[in-house]
């Protein structure tokens, strides 16, 4: 990775590694834009150079794109193709390749994706939701315990999962109440991403941030809960104005024969051991996060490797789970964003930026960069293109916090999102992207703007 910012000399990194209060006591110092181990020498333009560029232009249009046209290749497609490529011509040497892959985002990736598994082979997330559907309240003290319970879940399992697992069995429920799904279903979405910004294991674009920058689990923690905490609250109160009086489902759906698929979640029978093996795993790491230096990535693979080590799940279920294709699509990006920053012309691009009075290292720029890329190529790909301006001590919270609440604007903007309306098109129900938008631009624009307060009273 080339230096950006020359500007900062060992004195000002000294001090911005002492006054960081989001670095981990007893971690490594965080890696700068100048060091060397998160960079390969910056080779001369030419021949090389001209490839490397054709190759991250490829890839980034594809995760513009979701896709390329007349090409069954998704955006994890697209990104393995692409390190396939600089790797066949040579442009990126297999030793390049390995040390460019952040390892420990990975492996925390990974540990958590088994954790998650047990909680969904053990019916955890099939009976939360249940019980949540049965309390007897009206609609709106309803939707507030869901989004506070889907909150707190996707503060430390995948918000993905939480997803994936709550949804098709939340509408089922939704209809035998007779209650109008599309405001809950939202509220699953919405609650799911900004409660995934709770902790640095929520999502998968905080974990490489927290992985990448070590920033500490509990100072992290302490920034992000009263936007987070604020945001839910906020959430609730827009779904409820905009939905107030017209909770009933309507009666076309009601009646509409359908014979379409359930999900095997939905039927998931709940098995009480299995879900409390889960939960103590995933309650002692948390733990071992907030009060002692052991990494984060090697604690949390001993905690999946003692789940994995079961009488009654076999390991082949539990690995069945596990989102590979997530795990591919890292490696990918990984693979040629590297590659694409050896070149030195985004180091360039942003110093000829920084000339002109746009020095995108600086919390407000950064910010609104953030957002930008998180709903043209994802939060992901977003996010790795940005690690490199994340000099300032609280750029991590601010990478971390702006990425995963802008992917509530859209529906592509979060997998999350695309797995509810998936989930309720299933069952019959189309939410489109106007009526997702309704929700989803000033939840995510409320939210966003408390944030913004945040980060602007704590940086002044």
């Amino acid at each position: 990775m080339p230096d950006l910012s020359t500007s900062c000399g060992a004195d000002q990194q000294a001090r911005l590694e002492e006054d960081d209060p989001l670095r981990h006591k007893g971690q490594r110092a965080a890696p700068s834009a100048t060091d060397p181990s998160l960079h390969f020498s910056v080779r001369p333009l030419g021949r090389v150079t001209t490839t490397i560029i054709i190759v991250f232009a490829f890839v980034y249009l594809g995760m513009i794109l979701g896709g390329l046209p007349f090409f069954q290749l998704d955006r994890t497609g697209i990104a393995l193709l692409g390190a396939i490529a600089l790797l066949a011509t040579g442009d990126v040497s297999l030793e390049e390749a390995g040390r460019s892959i952040h390892a420990p985002t990975l492996i925390l990736l990974f540990a958590f994706m088994v954790i998650s598994a047990q909680l969904r082979l053990g019916g955890f997330y099939t009976f939360v939701t249940r019980r949540i559907a049965a309390l007897p309240v009206t609609p709106p003290l309803l939707l507030g315990a869901l989004i506070a319970v889907v909150g707190a879940l996707s503060a430390v399992f995948s918000n993905d999962i939480i997803c994936l697992a709550m949804a098709p069995v939340l509408m089922d429920a939704c209809l035998a109440r007779r209650l109008d799904p599309v405001p809950y279903l939202l509220a699953l979405a919405c609650a799911a991403n900004i409660g995934s910004a709770l902790t640095l294991i929520g999502n998968p674009q905080i974990m490489l941030i927290g992985e990448s920058l070590h920033l500490s689990f509990g100072a992290y923690l302490r920034e992000a809960a009263l936007p987070v905490l604020l945001g839910l609250g906020v959430t609730w109160g827009l779904i409820v104005f905009q939905f107030h009086g017209r909770w009933d489902c309507p009666d076309s759906l009601l009646t509409a024969r359908t014979d379409l698929e359930r999900r095997e979640e939905s039927h998931v029978h709940f098995d009480r051991w299995q879900t409390m093996k889960g939960l103590t795993v995933a309650a002692i790491l948390v733990v071992v996060f907030l009060a002692t230096p052991w990494p984060r990535e090697l604690a949390a693979l001993a905690g999946a490797g003692l789940l994995l080590l079961s009488r009654r799940l076999h390991s082949r279920h539990m690995l069945g789970l596990v989102d590979w294709e997530l795990l591919v699509l890292f490696v990918g990006l990984f693979v040629v964003n590297r590659a694409f920053q050896q070149t030195g012309l985004m180091a360039e691009a942003v110093r000829a930026l920084a000339d002109a009075g746009i020095d995108l290292q600086h919390p407000g720029l950064l910010f609104v960069t953030t957002f930008l890329l998180g709903n043209i190529v994802s939060n992901v790909p977003g996010v790795m293109l940005l690690l490199p301006l994340a000099t300032h001590p609280m750029a991590g919270t601010l990478l971390a916090l702006a990425s995963t609440l802008a992917g509530n604007l859209l529906i592509v903007g979060s997998i999350a999102n695309i797995i509810v309306v998936d989930a309720a098109e299933r069952r019959g129900l189309r939410i489109d992207w106007r009526r997702h938008a309704r929700v989803g631009v000033p939840v995510t624009l409320a939210t966003l703007a408390i944030t913004a307060a945040y980060l602007w009273l704590r940086l002044t």
